[in-house]
């Protein structure tokens, strides 16, 4: 056998302003052809499974194109049809048996809300309809109809944070190497319950998304059922497809699959309330922050999420800590021009800079700080253990570390990075485990990394692109009536 493998990855906020364009991509992962396979072969991503798959179920690899980038505003039109071409093409000149590629569903241009679908429906079209095609998909995809009728298989995370992902690489290679040997014939079914999750109800060790899950994959045992994907969806996207979603691809039995996606579609409407949970407003969970006695107290800034596009310069939790008079806190800012600032006064020089606002105020007003630069650093380290996202070679660009008042630490980068690794703060010389509190700005993909070393956790309504009440968001294009917003 011999096995296309890409894909093309994009989580994209209609609610942000920065468009995702070839230079966001280029800061995140592009490669074409040959040199895909060592940036993704040691990855914890379904990449890293399609490349390990070779060696497990028997096939030759045709790596055509891979494009990652960190979650911003929609992808470009330029970009996303030249690398959808880039795709396509190189899947036909492949000549391939089937085709293995990573999706996230979430994806949107200006022109495709369901661009995901596009890349899809344009590969098919290269193809003829004879090529089976499996995806993999992110647990925040947005997955629509349309996606089942035109790939054969459809695999999506079922951990979050994303600690799975080279293991549904492998499922999706099982199934797709079963699929050219002709030992199976896999179809889908998208069931689509009219429910908006927030992500902290997306948590999958929290009841009742670990329920669910462990239904899913008790359902995965029936006999013709051959996979189960219950997909949170993404809520920062206003697309008609938007929402949480149910896939099973069934042993040539599009009926059975209906039935099962429609069952565990109707279990997960059963607890949609307890699905959406409630958090503190910025002063309240600062104040708990500062009188707990799990250390370090985690301040989760559910707004300014940059896993899910914001602009990670927020400044709601920062301001609220120096006006509680805060000592011993960690906070990471998005602030390149600070950085610049940083880099001319050298190490042991003082600086007085002003940080965020690049988005407006809707994350906070811009705070002023004045302090002495620690340390400089090129921003880059690897990731060795399994972290949400799968990456492996991480850069947060040029960073530079801050001393405040009170025992406080200001860690300035140049590029936009969620805190999925601990490698951010332990490659610049700061270990966390000493901190009283730290900001993360995140939702719960950063527990991976976070949670062991932890004490308190402390999720918290702040305001901004990623803001964890839906009621903050006007959306125009969802499809309605959708839970909790009718």
């Amino acid at each position: 056998m011999r096995i296309a493998i890409g894909g093309f990855m994009h989580e994209s906020n209609t609610f942000a302003p920065l468009p995702t364009d070839l230079r966001r991509f280029r800061d995140g992962s592009l490669t074409y052809g040959d040199p895909t396979v060592p940036v993704w072969q040691d990855a914890h991503h379904e990449v890293g499974g399609f490349i390990e798959g070779a060696g497990k179920f028997g096939y030759d690899l045709a790596p055509v194109a891979m494009a990652w980038a960190t979650p911003a505003g929609p992808v470009t039109d330029e970009f996303f049809d030249h690398f959808t071409d880039a795709l396509a093409t190189g899947c036909k000149l492949a000549r391939a048996d089937g085709v293995l590629l990573a999706l996230h569903g979430a994806m949107v241009t200006p022109k495709h809300p369901d661009a995901d679908a596009e890349v899809l429906r344009r590969i098919r079209a290269a193809l003829g309809p004879n090529v089976p095609i499996a995806v993999t998909l992110d647990f925040h995809g947005n997955v629509s109809p349309q996606m089942a009728e035109t790939a054969n298989i459809l695999i999506g995370y079922q951990t979050y944070p994303h600690v799975d992902q080279r293991q549904r690489g492998l499922i999706a290679a099982q199934l797709l190497a079963r699929a050219v040997k002709g030992e199976v014939r896999p179809v889908c079914h998208v069931a689509k319950p009219p429910m908006l999750l927030n992500l902290l109800g997306q948590d999958t060790s929290r009841e009742p998304m670990a329920g669910l899950m462990r239904t899913a994959r008790e359902m995965e045992q029936q006999p013709g059922i051959l996979s189960v994907s219950l997909m949170a969806g993404f809520p920062y996207a206003d697309v008609p497809d938007m929402g949480a979603s149910v896939i099973v691809v069934a042993d040539g039995n599009r009926t059975h699959a209906k039935a099962a996606a429609d069952e565990l579609a109707n279990a997960m409407w059963s607890v949609r309330e307890q699905l959406n949970v409630p958090c503190p407003r910025p002063e309240a969970a600062v104040h708990m922050a500062l009188t707990s006695t799990k250390l370090p107290a985690l301040l989760v800034d559910l707004g300014d999420n940059i896993g899910g596009g914001s602009a990670g310069d927020g400044t709601v939790l920062l301001a609220e800590l120096l006006k509680q008079h805060a000592k011993g806190f960690v906070v990471v800012i998005h602030a390149p021009a600070a950085v610049e600032q940083a880099k001319s006064a050298g190490v042991g020089g003082t600086v007085d800079v002003t940080v965020g606002g690049s988005t407006g105020v809707l994350h906070g007003e811009p705070v002023r700080v004045r302090g002495m630069v620690r340390s400089l650093h090129e921003g880059k380290w690897t990731e060795v253990e399994p972290r949400h996202g799968g990456r492996r070679q991480n850069d947060q660009g040029h960073t530079a570390v801050i001393d405040l008042a009170d025992g406080n630490q200001l860690v300035l980068n140049s590029l936009r990075m969620p805190p999925f690794s601990l490698g951010q703060l332990t490659s610049i010389g700061i270990d966390p485990k000493q901190a009283r509190v730290i900001v993360v700005k995140a939702a719960v993909a950063y527990k991976a990394a976070y949670e062991p070393i932890g004490g308190e956790i402390i999720e918290v309504d702040t305001p901004g692109l990623t803001a964890i009440n839906a009621a903050r968001f006007e959306y125009k294009r969802i499809r309605r009536p959708m839970y909790p917003l009718d």
